[in-house]
């Protein structure tokens, strides 16, 4: 009767975080990242070396395919943590991709600027 009530006991009790599938996440958030930084740099290193600073169909393709990657991988990691109900990973990992992302994306924005002869 003691394996009955130990199983009826862990049934019974609250669920506690996945620390696992937490861990799991992060690293999708962290391939993530920098599968971005390195589709911002790709765009950086290619507007350098083409002529009118335009991106060849191949690179625009890299691009494109390096940035679908990422979203897919965050959505779903996102989806986990949430369907998890681990909220402290979710808003952290969350908080800090978007941080990451915005820094890059004003460093793109202004390598752009410089590159046109901006502020």
């Amino acid at each position: 009767m003691d394996l009955l009530d130990t199983v009826l006991a862990v049934a019974a009790s609250p669920a506690s975080v996945n620390l696992w599938g937490a861990l799991g996440c992060a690293v999708a958030y962290a391939a993530s990242l920098l599968a971005t930084l390195d589709a911002f740099a790709d765009v950086i290193l290619a507007r350098g070396d083409s002529p009118a600073g335009r991106l060849t169909p191949g690179v625009g393709l890299k691009f494109g395919s390096k940035l679908a990657a990422a979203i897919i991988a965050v959505v779903a990691a996102g989806l986990v943590l949430a369907l998890d109900e681990n909220w402290f990973a979710f808003w952290a990992l969350t908080i800090a991709f978007v941080v990451v992302v915005v820094i890059g994306l004003a460093v793109l924005v202004r390598h752009s600027a410089m590159q046109t002869g901006g502020p």
